[in-house]
């Protein structure tokens, strides 16, 4: 990740003149100067993990918000994870990051954030080689971050993450499919910040929440166009055709796959041979978790060809997370074979004071799915900090898998902190000028309700993108 990722301040100490000129300091003033920056450098230590920034969940200054911060720090989850794999190609990856700080949410604060660092897990299966799993893999984060304004308190950080992150995919897909190389990846891209889980994906590696009672949640939806009908219509109406593979005599065999290319999936990053109506465009679900923790699943097909997503989580219940991956790839092994790439990775998100993931009980038959998910209204992020107590309650805050982004990249988020002589693309974050911007609604049917004069706005690079994928025109780009 980029150095701009995280901001440390330096401070320095300006003792005013007291006394007249005679430069002498009250002692009272000095411990409180003092005391004041040794809270924002963090006692000299490693800046880079210690960001002086506003958190909206610690409260006042002062005593009682300094013991509201150590609350929060108190009870923010543990993070346990391991992870398996077994290569057939060489083509699966994963990216595994626990200590991701988070940039200055404010450079006028001096309270340290009580949830100062997020967490990254991400699996990617290649096809067509391992190029784009390579690229993406290196790339994905520090473009989502890129796409983050700057200066907002914690929950507006996570309020923006979902828009940030369809952002960072369009633009890891757009500056890959530059090279001109033929290979594709999947992605599946988990961020943990605290209790709160937001999860990006293009493909059919899948993510899975095994919470705590036992109930099994997806929190990814599979691209593949066998079994996505909206996906066919999609590709279909942008331009693509779809059919399985036919051979000699007029036989069809195999899944339906995408010509040209004949690529089974309807979203990936890169595969340019196959035509931009493969969309890089993620399906993203935000979730909040009840303080009770839960297990997630995150693996390649390798896993979900073999294994339920009920099988999955079963086979390694009650065992620490690096042996329940293990376990899982076994299991995936011993049903299917070695056919594939075969990565799992096991991330347990447990309660404070505890030191593995408590067993979960049986789940219990006829169990409405209400139950499980508590559906979350389209509010502002104030409540995301609202504590829940119930065990195995998880608080649906966002869900959004359109294609469009017009629909996706939504109203500008910079809530009128850009100049109104220069505007940022949306996408790869150049600066334009006025006269250069491109709004994302402009010439959409898709988004009657928005004005196309209002941002947010694109370079003339990325809305070629978007037309691309929308299938109003063709890719521009030539493979080599």
């Amino acid at each position: 990740m980029s150095s701009s990722s995280a901001v440390a301040h330096q401070h320095q100490h300006h003792h005013p003149q007291q006394g007249g000129g005679s430069g002498l300091v009250p002692l009272a003033a000095l411990i409180k100067e003092d005391a004041r920056t040794e809270r924002c450098s963090g006692g000299g230590g490693d800046v880079g993990s210690r960001i002086c920034a506003r958190d909206e969940d610690v409260g006042g200054s002062g005593a009682g918000g300094e013991a509201a911060e150590e609350e929060a720090r108190r009870q923010r989850p543990l993070l346990r994870y391991g992870c398996a794999a077994q290569s057939k190609k060489g083509e699966d990856f994963f990216l595994l990051r626990t200590d991701c700080p988070r940039p200055s949410t404010s450079a006028s604060s001096s309270v340290a954030s009580p949830y100062p660092t997020f967490a990254v897990f991400a699996v990617l299966d290649g096809h067509n080689g391992n190029a784009a799993a390579i690229y993406t893999r290196d790339n994905l984060l520090n473009h989502v971050l890129s796409a983050m304004p700057r200066g907002l308190s914690r929950e507006e950080w996570l309020h923006a993450l979902p828009r940030a992150l369809v952002a960072g995919f369009v633009k890891t897909d757009k500056e890959f499919q530059s090279k001109g190389q033929t290979s594709g990846t999947t992605a599946t891209f988990v961020i943990i910040d605290g209790w709160t889980i937001t999860v990006a994906s293009v493909g059919d590696s899948r993510c899975i929440l095994d919470a705590q009672g036992g109930n099994v949640s997806l929190l990814t939806v599979d691209h593949r166009l066998e079994e996505n009908v909206e996906e066919r219509e999609r590709v279909t109406a942008s331009g693509g055709e779809v059919g399985r593979l036919s051979v000699v005599g007029g036989a069809e065999i195999g899944p339906l796959r995408c010509w040209p290319g004949g690529l089974c999936l309807s979203r990936s990053i890169g595969d340019i041979d196959v035509g931009e109506f493969i969309v890089p465009v993620p399906y993203v679900k935000q979730v909040k978790l009840s303080n009770a923790g839960g297990r997630l699943i995150i693996a390649s097909d390798g896993i979900w060809d073999a294994l339920s997503s009920e099988g999955a989580a079963k086979s390694c219940r009650g065992l620490p997370a690096e042996l329940a991956a293990k376990q899982v790839v076994k299991e995936a092994l011993r049903t299917r074979g070695l056919k594939d790439d075969t990565t799992c990775i096991v991330v347990d998100i447990i309660p404070p004071g505890q030191t593995m993931r408590p067993p979960s009980p049986p789940k219990k038959m006829n169990k409405l799915k209400s139950l499980i998910f508590r559906k979350k209204a389209k509010e502002p992020a104030q409540k995301l900090n609202k504590q829940h107590s119930g065990a195995g309650v998880v608080e649906e805050i966002f869900e959004e898998g359109s294609a469009m982004l017009s629909e996706r990249l939504g109203p500008d988020s910079n809530g009128g902190r850009t100049s109104l002589s220069l505007f940022t693309c949306a996408i790869c974050q150049v600066d334009l000028e006025p006269n250069e911007g491109i709004s994302v609604h402009a010439g959409s049917i898709f988004s009657s309700s928005s004005k196309p004069w209002e941002g947010p706005f694109l370079c003339s690079d990325c809305r070629d993108k978007k037309d691309a994928m929308e299938g109003k025109r063709p890719s521009g780009v030539k493979v080599l």
